[in-house]
């Protein structure tokens, strides 16, 4: 099978890249390489990919329409499309508000506009955000849930970007899957995430910032088990023509003990400023993750305490 996997050179994108190499598909990646975090370290992931002999690289940014439409007509066997390319960051939107729309909302809409003529396409799976959930105070989140009062331009841009691919599911029966991953965290990882900016301070020794509040917590979800829910969507026969799918851990951890597991790892104390949490900010998250279960019989295997070793040992090689 060849697979087009958008945002390649991205954490998500690089882990289920590889996993599909080592299957033996065929990877076209693309990757515009933006400077959002470390360009270092998304060519480090991307170099790895290049390994394999059944990876093709393209540097291209998926709101270039122009772009997009040369490389289609270039490829027109694609039988998948894994769509992961997307300004990600909800503290970054209320400073550049302007990228998120034109990179996860122009973007998408590029993507599906031009995969529409691909006649070999036998899906698009795209990645959404636990942010869409907004201001919801129901918890865990379900997919049945209303997804109407984003929280952030972030929230709303990934929230447009499912409109979107259901409007042209029903138009032009363009089968999609939407993936709404809840906190990935893991080696390779984002370095604007919280887990590697804690890692990062406490072992340089530097203060973290804390937000107060009764019940900071994450659904942390490990990339692994994020590899292992796509691959079993992936393979799975029934899916609906359109639908969407929680990709979580169905575990709600305080981010404090995050921080006491980071502590623990990296044999050093943290040091801590607490702050209001903004706005912008949701408090808590918690994945229902039932669907995905009953669809595929996928569920996560990796705790946290396990998984913030594996991230720290991975860690300490980078550092």
């Amino acid at each position: 099978m060849i697979f087009l996997i958008t945002g390649a050179a991205g954490f998500i994108g690089f882990h289920i890249s590889k996993k599909l190499l080592e299957r033996g598909e065929t990877v076209i990646g693309l990757d515009n390489l933006n400077d959002y975090y470390s360009i270092g370290l998304k060519n480090a992931r991307c170099d790895r990919l290049k390994e394999y002999k059944n990876f093709i690289f393209h540097q291209v940014d998926i709101s270039d329409q122009e772009a997009i439409t040369s490389l289609f007509d270039k490829y027109r066997d694609i039988n998948y499309i894994v769509h992961l390319a997307a300004q990600a960051g909800v503290r970054y939107s209320l400073k550049n508000p302007f990228v998120y729309i034109q990179t996860n909302v122009t973007g998408q809409l590029v993507i599906l506009e031009e995969a529409r003529r691909l006649e070999k396409l036998e899906r698009i799976f795209y990645a959404s955000s636990s942010s869409v959930y907004g201001l919801n105070k129901k918890i865990p989140f379900s997919e049945k849930d209303r997804v109407d009062k984003p929280g952030s331009v972030y929230a709303a841009s990934k929230r447009s970007a499912e409109l979107l691919s259901y409007s042209y599911s029903h138009v032009y029966g363009l089968k999609q899957t939407g993936l709404r991953f809840f906190t990935v965290y893991g080696p390779w990882g984002r370095p604007d995430m919280a887990y590697y900016i804690f890692a990062r301070a406490i072992e340089h020794q530097q203060p973290i910032t804390l937000y107060t509040g009764d019940n900071l917590s994450r659904d942390f979800t490990y990339i692994d088990d994020v590899v292992g829910a796509l691959t079993s969507l992936f393979d799975c026969s029934t899916l609906e023509d359109y639908d969407v799918y929680n990709i979580g851990n169905n575990c709600q951890e305080r981010v404090e003990k995050l921080i006491v597991y980071l502590e623990n790892f990296l044999g050093k104390k943290a040091l801590i400023n607490y702050v209001t949490r903004p706005n912008t900010d949701i408090e808590a998250t918690l994945s229902d993750i039932s669907k995905i279960k009953q669809k595929t019989g996928w569920l996560p295997k990796t705790n946290l305490k396990n998984g913030v070793e594996y991230f720290v040992r991975w860690f300490k090689e980078c550092i």
